[in-house]
């Protein structure tokens, strides 16, 4: 199941983390949209317990967003901290 998002969409979280609607390059930018990416997937997959394609999907994009967020941490702690406390990743 592919989940797609309306340019609006996206262009909302990116200028909510990235600063600009164009900056969808900038860490908090991509970690923003594969949050919500993967809270979408995973309310799927409360449904539909064996959609296993889908599952394997939602393990890659946790995987890429744990791999961002250790880079952003070695690059800036203080923005890591207030980037997982504003997404609320970690509780």
């Amino acid at each position: 199941m592919a989940v797609y998002y309306s340019p609006e969409k996206v262009a909302s979280i990116v200028t909510e983390y990235g600063g600009d609607a164009k900056n969808t390059g900038h860490v908090e930018a991509q970690v923003a949209l594969l949050t919500f990416r993967i809270e979408s997937l995973s309310a799927h997959l409360r449904i539909n317990k064996k959609d296993h394609s889908t599952r394997r999907a939602l393990l890659i994009m946790v995987g890429q967003r744990k791999s961002l967020l250790s880079y952003y941490a070695k690059k800036d702690i203080y923005k890591y901290r207030a980037l997982i406390e504003k997404l609320g990743l970690r509780k």
